[in-house]
């Protein structure tokens, strides 16, 4: 697969790489040679000097034979058109941009170019780290989808959940758990994995379900995880 990466920062090095180390061929553009430092000898032999919406500096990169574009320069405006004439003018089937605004990501993911909103990821995972327990801060979702119906977010499990199996927390709360904070581990978890004390569960969970899904997570008690799977069963 032939991969396209406007940008030759510390990211777009870094992935024009990591694509490379996979077995794929890369071509990074940047308007400024001298970031071409960056890159491996073999790499930067398929560097193209130049603005990443110019045409012909895409055609240059490959860009007609490309399967996927990445534009990671530095600047919103000119990561957001290089992605859409990308997509648009030359068909590229997987195209996604940084941003940093975002608003602007927001706006852009629902237009279809999928964005990565560096910034506000970092910032609003830093302040949950900061203070886990602010509601206001847990109830924003980690990522969701372009048509804003799959959201994921943290559910922090109280001691209700302890001992209680994924499969009963997926069933009660009609959610997917796609992976658990556990001691500073990521865990990949089965359906028989066990919950224990302290876990936070990254939860997919569709947007119009969320507050009812954080309601009776907030039930206190033993009783709460019993009457959970009791409304499961009888809605099966």
């Amino acid at each position: 697969m032939h991969i396209v990466i406007m940008g030759c920062g510390r990211v777009g090095s870094t992935l024009a790489h990591r694509m490379e180390d996979m077995g794929h061929t890369v071509a990074v553009i940047d308007r400024d040679p001298e970031a071409f430092r960056r890159l491996r000898s073999s790499t930067a032999k398929a560097a193209v000097t130049g603005m990443g919406h110019d045409r012909d500096v895409l055609i240059a990169a490959g860009i007609e034979t490309a399967s996927a574009f990445a534009a990671v320069s530095s600047g919103d405006n000119s990561n957001i058109i290089a992605a859409r004439v990308a997509r648009e003018t030359f068909g590229v089937r997987d195209v996604v941009a940084r941003i940093y605004d975002p608003r602007r990501a927001e706006v852009y993911q629902r237009l279809g170019i999928p964005t990565v909103g560096t910034v506000r990821w970092t910032v609003d995972t830093m302040m949950r780290r900061l203070i886990p327990g602010d509601e206001k801060l847990a109830s924003g979702p980690l990522w969701r989808d372009p048509s804003g119906t799959l959201l994921m977010t943290e559910l922090a499990l109280g001691s209700t959940w302890v001992g209680n199996r994924v499969e009963r927390i997926e069933a009660a709360l009609s959610v997917r758990v796609a992976y658990l904070s556990r001691a500073g581990d990521i865990v990949l978890p089965r359906g028989d994995e066990t919950l224990q004390a302290g876990d936070v569960a990254h939860v997919l969970v569709l947007a119009s379900d969320i507050e009812r899904v954080r309601a009776r997570l907030g039930r206190e008690g033993e009783g709460a995880t019993q009457s959970d799977a009791a409304e499961s069963e009888g809605a099966q």
